[in-house]
């Protein structure tokens, strides 16, 4: 899929509905882009998409926010922005959430990047001038 620009914030639903097949099943996202960005805003569809039906909000103060799909499985959103350290991020358990097998959605994920399987996906968000979003991804 090429880069996706993105004008109107309730586009990102059929953005996120696209990067979930283009995933195939891949479960760690890093998410990397400046404040303001659309990193929630696109998280909020990737997990409606998925089936959590409770408000999805960012976790920056908590670290993590764990969410139920309708189904049962869990969907972990983490915000790492407040981080200083590797060290911090694995003093927080960082691994368990990694390791779990369920759906980690990470927002600010420098600091774990070493942690990273090379099959993550990593998705960025740019700002541009006209006020739209480009939305590339590995």
């Amino acid at each position: 899929m090429p880069d996706i620009r993105v004008c109107d914030p309730a586009a990102m639903a059929p953005v996120a509905t696209s990067l979930l097949d283009w995933a195939h099943g891949r479960r760690l996202w890093a998410f990397t882009g400046p404040l303001g960005a659309g990193k929630t805003t696109l998280i909020q569809s990737i997990c409606k998409a998925l089936g959590v039906a409770e408000a999805v909000s960012s976790p920056t103060f908590a670290l993590v926010n764990a969410y139920e799909t309708i189904s049962g499985e869990v969907v972990y959103h983490l915000d790492l922005y407040r981080l200083d350290s590797l060290d911090e991020a694995l003093a927080m358990g960082i691994e368990e959430y990694l390791d779990s097998g369920h759906y980690c959605l990470i927002e600010w994920p420098a600091i774990i990047e070493p942690l990273l399987p090379g099959e993550a996906v990593r998705v960025i968000i740019e700002p541009m001038a006209d006020s739209c979003r480009l939305i590339s991804y590995t």
